[in-house]
């Protein structure tokens, strides 16, 4: 079978493996259908993602068909159309007894530590693949993990109803923090450099956008909320200077959600977050959040339209990987289509 391979930085090449098999009983074979490429994919491919070890076959949003189920299966059967959680926890260590298993201490990420979703086939223990209704398309069910990310910000975040949300970013992980707040009843601020990417976000339910090259996000933030600040700053740019911009704007009694893995520190006084009392929390991948967005999708309860902008085949994928970095405010979502 064909995988797409990374084996250097800005090096990745298609190549033939084995077609695995299903060795124990609690194990699911998927044909691959589609695969999402994502912002951490490109730092696989550049070789600036720490966390990543090569040669690695990248992809972490993955929807297929179930083709054949180890004799312990109970979940799906062949012929279901499932997405894939991709991450590997022990269940033993603090964080996985805490409920928290997506920072495990042992944690294993397919198309990180291991090898990903962009092959044909893959088989997974049965608790990471997830079924979805038959009525979703491939588009629609490949954007169920990225939403996982939006979701599990929400509630790092502890978005509540009538809340003022300050999203930083309106690439795709800020569109997918803006449909689950929304979806939570919150009002939204959406930022970015690309006015083309904030109408977007304005027609995806943004309440406010704003440019931040023509604007300061403080005044901004300050005018629209009549000087309180946001309640919940998401920060899905991930800089040193919207840390810190998080931490002046957000309300006393806020919280600020940090997505980044940026290494280099921030300058930040201690007197805002002692005198309004700020929550500062870290948000990555996910915990438990598969179930509630597969839910959204499946009633269709919030709208995803026009968030696939590209599809490319297979054999394409460098294509798609130049058109992402040449042309980043053209896109939202570029997907590999696996389907003949």
């Amino acid at each position: 079978m064909k995988a797409v391979q990374v084996i250097g930085a800005k090096k990745l090449e298609i190549i033939e493996k084995e077609k695995p098999s299903i060795s124990k009983g609690n194990e699911v074979l998927v044909k691959v259908k589609m695969v999402g490429i994502c912002g951490s994919d490109i730092h696989i491919y550049h070789g600036t993602n720490p966390l990543a070890t090569l040669p690695r076959v990248i992809g972490h949003e993955v929807t297929g068909e179930v083709i054949e189920v180890g004799e312990d299966v109970k979940n799906v059967v062949v012929g279901d159309k499932v997405v894939v959680e991709p991450i590997e926890s022990c269940g033993s260590c603090y964080a996985c007894q805490s409920g928290r298993r997506n920072v495990c201490s042992n944690l294993e990420v397919y198309g990180v530590h291991k090898d990903g979703g962009m092959q044909e086939y893959l088989v997974m223990p049965e608790n990471i693949v997830h079924k979805v209704n038959d009525s979703l398309d491939w588009k629609e069910a490949v954007l169920v993990e990225p939403f996982t990310i939006g979701a599990q910000a929400n509630w790092r975040g502890d978005v509540r109803e009538g809340d003022m949300v300050l999203i930083m970013g309106a690439g795709p992980i800020g569109l997918c923090c803006l449909k689950i707040a929304k979806a939570k009843g919150a009002k939204c601020i959406i930022t970015d450099l690309s006015q083309e990417r904030l109408d977007f976000a304005k027609t995806w339910g943004a309440d406010y956008i704003v440019n931040v090259s023509e604007k300061d996000v403080k005044d901004a933030v300050f005018e629209i909320t009549e000087g309180e600040g946001a309640n919940v700053v998401i920060d899905a740019v991930c800089i040193q200077k919207t840390f810190e911009d998080a931490v002046e704007v957000v309300s006393p009694a806020g919280r600020v959600v940090v997505l980044g893995f940026d290494t280099r520190p921030s300058q930040i006084s201690q007197l805002p977050i002692t005198k309004k009392e700020v929550t500062i929390v870290g948000s990555r991948l996910q915990t438990n959040q598969f179930p509630e967005v597969i839910k959204l999708l499946n009633d269709k309860s919030i709208n995803i339209e026009e968030m696939v902008t590209h599809e490319f085949k297979l054999e394409d994928i460098q294509k798609a990987i130049d058109f992402i970095e040449k042309s980043p405010n053209e896109i939202r979502k570029v997907v590999i289509s696996f389907e003949e």
